[in-house]
């Protein structure tokens, strides 16, 4: 059904997915994994979304933060790192300021990498510079051997899935706006499929039970 909304092409999907797993047939992806569960399974969870409202929520429940493992969607990476909060994981389709995202990734943290028909080229230029990666693609990961599908269709509500997949206590959300505004760290080109993207990401968030807005 989304294929068919945005007019992607399943085809493109599947080459960047191929790609993106060549790039980590030598990697040790069984022990990111591991590592995942660790940082998530029973524990409390911030997933930070790119909304108009992330700075200021960031403020507000900054003493929150330092108690549960803290997830970045994409472009949230860099308001995160500019209000001094450092995230355990990052959940990116690489649209985000690389640079951040590169920063979190050598700092040892994990980087999951989303395949999908538009980044292909993206994969190409990040994926063997990102050292702590783990892809996941919206196919069957069944036709790869280290690609991963957790569910979900943007990056914010891929984390959720993410955390919801390893067994999260609670997953709260800050940064997820649904009243059509867009905020800066999106860094969207095309605000039109942005909002319709987000109607998405709501009706996916629904499927969640253990999601806290804050």
């Amino acid at each position: 059904e989304i294929l068919r909304e945005f007019g992607y092409s399943e085809e493109d999907d599947e080459l960047c997915a191929r790609l993106l797993d060549s790039i980590l047939t030598d990697r040790d992806v069984k022990k990111l994994l591991e590592r995942l569960e660790r940082k998530i399974r029973n524990k409390d969870v911030v997933v930070f979304g790119a909304g108009p409202s992330l700075t200021e929520k960031l403020k507000r429940y900054k003493s929150l933060l330092s108690k549960c493992t803290l997830i970045a969607a994409d472009g949230a990476t860099t308001a995160l790192l500019e209000n001094d909060v450092f995230p355990d994981i990052v959940v990116t389709d690489l649209d985000g300021k690389m640079d951040d995202i590169l920063k979190v990734d050598r700092a040892g943290e994990i980087i999951l990498v989303h395949a999908h028909g538009d980044n292909i080229e993206k994969v190409k230029k990040y994926g063997n510079e990102i050292k702590n990666m783990v892809g996941t693609t919206q196919t069957d990961p069944k036709k790869f051997k280290n690609l991963m599908n957790f569910g979900g269709f943007t990056d914010g509500d891929r984390a959720v899935f993410l955390a919801e997949h390893f067994g999260a206590k609670n997953i709260y959300l800050i940064g997820f706006d649904f009243d059509g505004r867009i905020g800066k760290y999106s860094f969207t080109r095309n605000k039109e499929i942005k909002i319709k993207k987000l109607e998405w990401c709501k009706r996916l968030l629904d499927i969640i039970e253990n999601v806290i807005f804050l």
